[in-house]
């Protein structure tokens, strides 16, 4: 859902009681619609502001997480770095009942000179913008350029005088219309709209349908309570809905049966009752770190590594249908031995057979209830030519069974490699590491290669994590850094994790020469089962090992090793702690 004008109302006070006051250290745009402000608090130390003008994403709040800057900076960043570096927040502010943020920014020129900027932040959906406003109030420049100085409508292009959005008329202010000593539901209008929900939503600023419907809820015990069921019961909607706007407004995720996050609000949302579940974070920023940065990462992802996954995925059921077929195929071999004895029958009646004799019929004594075998004759050949035959088919079928067995056990391997792609494909979060991975599969040849870019990326390094005890912690994001990180950085006295049979990254505990504490097992295996495909789950095996007694076999696809000597930890995947102690 978008941040509503009450829920950003809570947020802005919540970021100027950090902000007033910190100075910008730094200016990123890891993406078309991010800006990352890196910043020094005077009572609160460092701090990273995330401002998101992403049409499906917009929102302001502090982070954690760590973002990768493309190799060039794009213009917009620039301009931002050479008008904000160094400069003082002085206020934020929000206009009354609109989803914009205003921060003022105290500036200085090369010469010393003070001056004060804008950085107005809209967060209106599709519409969504950044735009930095000089002392005058006209824009520098803006995250998108909307329109031209000649239109009659609301542009927004460099050099024009700022004009904010245009205001919502007819719509009145809630917090005033709950204070009136006769407000009640039952004296307003309550015909134009067919249900409370929308009602709200057509007669009141600030509420978003989750709150309309919320306060539908709250009311009737329906989201879509009929308007024309009021009757005399307009008190109660009157109640509710004062009694939401009064109360204190704290954070509050609506989390799926499955964990996942589905909603947010100011308030305690109660209309999903069983079907979900609701926690209060300790923040706004901590809310909306988790749910718009993991929600807009992995959808962002999902979108960019679409189409490898599912080449790969085409790949991976097209083996499996080979697979089962060659296994059909073996069993088809396993048929060989009666033609060896049929064989090794006609060799023994060869004294009592004819040429051209169409069939056998002779003591089977490789029959335990010495039953006669029939055996199909070729009337062309002579008996010694038709024993040849049966034995020529039978050292067939044997040869068959080999190499169908080589095969499925290539087949196998290659299977399993592949699966590991597709987990990998599915949790990474950069498109560096899609590049990688591409690049690593049209190396083996499962897809063509991209055109190669002129600027060349430096390759990614493995993600680094540090210890609540201080051990360095590092894991591979994909197969071909799992072998490196595994066989080439990692000592031979530094411990080895991974999840035991299912897919997931290579974990290593740099110990140098330290002994390893259980603090840290438990962590770094916490930390290998949340990079693997069993992140969603709990009681994960983790196998964990010293990095001498894992080898890779000869000709073995990328990341693929075996080992031994090995200690099992049931790990519980957490990516909360995954968060906390990554370094990079």
């Amino acid at each position: 859902m978008p941040l509503d004008a009450i829920c950003l109302s809570a947020l802005k006070n919540e970021l100027s009681g950090k902000l007033n006051g910190a100075r910008i250290d730094k200016v990123q745009q890891p993406e078309r619609d991010q800006i990352i402000l890196s910043l020094r608090s005077p009572g609160e130390g460092t701090l990273k502001l995330l401002i998101s003008a992403g049409p499906g994403d917009a929102r302001v709040h502090f982070t954690e997480r760590k973002f990768e800057n493309p190799h060039s900076p794009p213009m917009f960043c620039m301009l931002l770095r050479k008008h904000l570096s160094g400069a003082k927040i002085l206020d934020v502010s929000q206009p009354p009942f609109e989803r914009v943020l205003e921060f003022t920014i105290e500036t200085s020129s090369v010469l010393g000179d003070k001056s004060v900027m804008r950085l107005v932040v809209e967060l209106i959906g599709r519409m969504s913008n950044i735009i930095l406003l000089d002392f005058e109030g006209r824009i520098v420049d803006s995250l998108r350029r909307v329109g031209s100085v000649m239109d009659d409508k609301r542009a927004v292009q460099p050099g024009m005088f700022y004009v904010s959005p245009p205001v919502q008329e007819g719509k009145i202010d809630p917090f005033s219309a709950v204070e009136q000593e006769d407000g009640g539901a039952a004296s307003f209008n309550l015909q134009s709209a067919s249900t409370v929900d929308k009602w709200l939503l057509s007669n009141f600023l600030g509420f978003s349908p989750l709150i309309a419907r919320e306060i539908s809820w709250r009311a009737y015990g329906e989201v879509d309570f009929n308007v024309q069921s009021i009757g005399d019961k307009g008190a109660a909607l009157y109640r509710e809905m004062k009694s939401l706007l009064q109360q204190e407004r704290e954070p509050w995720l609506v989390l799926n049966l499955e964990g996942r996050p589905v909603d947010f609000s100011f308030t305690k949302i109660m209309q999903y009752e069983s079907a979900c579940d609701v926690v209060r974070y300790e923040s706004f920023s901590a809310l909306l770190d988790f749910y718009f940065t993991r929600s807009a990462v992995d959808e962002r992802m999902r979108q960019k590594s679409a189409a490898t996954l599912k080449t790969v995925t085409t790949l991976r059921d097209r083996l499996k249908r080979k697979l089962a077929a060659q296994e059909a195929e073996v069993l088809e071999t396993y048929k060989r031995e009666f033609n060896r004895e049929s064989g090794d029958i006609i060799t023994a009646n060869l004294h009592l057979m004819k040429k051209g004799q169409k069939v056998l019929i002779a003591d089977d004594f490789y029959s335990e209830t010495s039953e006669k075998r029939e055996i199909s004759l070729d009337v062309l050949k002579t008996p010694q030519q038709n024993a040849a035959k049966y034995y020529k088919l039978y050292t067939k079928s044997k040869n068959a069974a080999i190499y169908l067995n080589q095969q499925i056990e290539s087949g196998e391997k290659e299977l399993l490699y592949l699966e590991s792609v597709i987990d990998q494909l599915k949790r990474m979060d950069s498109e560096q590491e899609l590049t990688e991975i591409r690049t690593e599969l049209s190396e083996l040849g499962f897809v063509k290669a991209q055109s190669k870019s002129k600027i060349k990326q430096k390759p990614l390094s493995p993600m680094e994590f540090k210890s609540s005890s201080g051990f360095k912690i590092l894991v591979g994001r994909n197969n071909t850094q799992n072998d490196k990180l595994t066989l080439k950085t990692a000592l031979r006295t530094d411990v080895w994790l991974h999840t035991q049979k299912i897919h997931g990254a290579h974990a290593i505990v740099s110990l140098e020469g330290k002994d390893v504490d259980d603090a840290t097992l438990t962590e770094a295996a916490s930390i290998a089962a949340f990079y693997s495909a069993a992140r969603d789950g709990k009681n994960v095996p983790v196998d964990y090992t010293l990095v001498k007694f894992v080898k890779k076999p000869s000709g073995s696809k990328p990341g693929m090793v075996i080992y031994t000597n090995q200690r099992t930890i049931m790990a519980q995947p957490d990516e909360e702690l995954a968060n906390r102690l990554r370094m990079q």
